[in-house]
């Protein structure tokens, strides 16, 4: 059963379709910043339909935010990837709901959901410069795994590469 984190005035839980503008208005916010893949400007809308339709597919997904007193203040979305047991998950918050444990909170609330759905790894991606998400990634047991050298173009024809990065939840002996 998905748990429900405390950290302060802030609370990770379960996403649900009333959040879905909220979440893409994160979305849209950190996108400006140029730390996650989603360009500006981000369509509200379309994005929110998406998380809809994620929250009513039922597979082994899920969608988690940061409450802060009400307010949405980040997010986690975990998709399956392809591979049987590998989700795939990203991640958003609001600058004034880093550095307080919510990034940590949602990573735990993903973990404890692939378990509990089998799942034997999760996996993304994550901008080389982002240092601040690699090293969060680092201390829940992410490990980086390669590189996507060049591999998404921008809307300004720039090439960005990715770090891979996964957490095995079944280790091999």
């Amino acid at each position: 059963m998905p748990r429900a984190s405390i950290l302060a005035t802030v609370m990770v839980r379960a996403a649900g379709n009333d959040d879905a503008e909220a979440m893409a208005q994160v979305i849209a916010a950190v996108a400006e910043e140029g730390s996650i893949g989603a360009e500006p400007p981000v369509d509200i809308e379309a994005r929110a339909q998406r998380f809809r339709d994620v929250l009513a597919d039922g597979g082994a997904g899920g969608m988690w935010v940061l409450d802060e007193e009400g307010r949405v203040v980040g997010l986690a979305g975990a998709y399956e990837s392809g591979p049987a047991g590998v989700l795939a998950i990203g991640m958003a918050l609001l600058p004034r709901a880093r550095g307080r444990g919510g990034g940590r909170a949602l990573l735990g609330a993903v973990l404890d959901h692939a378990r509990a759905h089998e799942a034997h790894k999760v996996e993304l991606e994550v901008w080389p410069d982002n240092a601040r998400a690699i090293a969060l990634y680092a201390r829940v047991g992410f490990r980086v795994e390669g590189v996507r050298r060049d591999h998404y173009r921008r809307r300004d024809g720039t090439l960005r590469s990715t770090l891979l990065m996964a957490y095995l939840l079944e280790e091999r002996g």
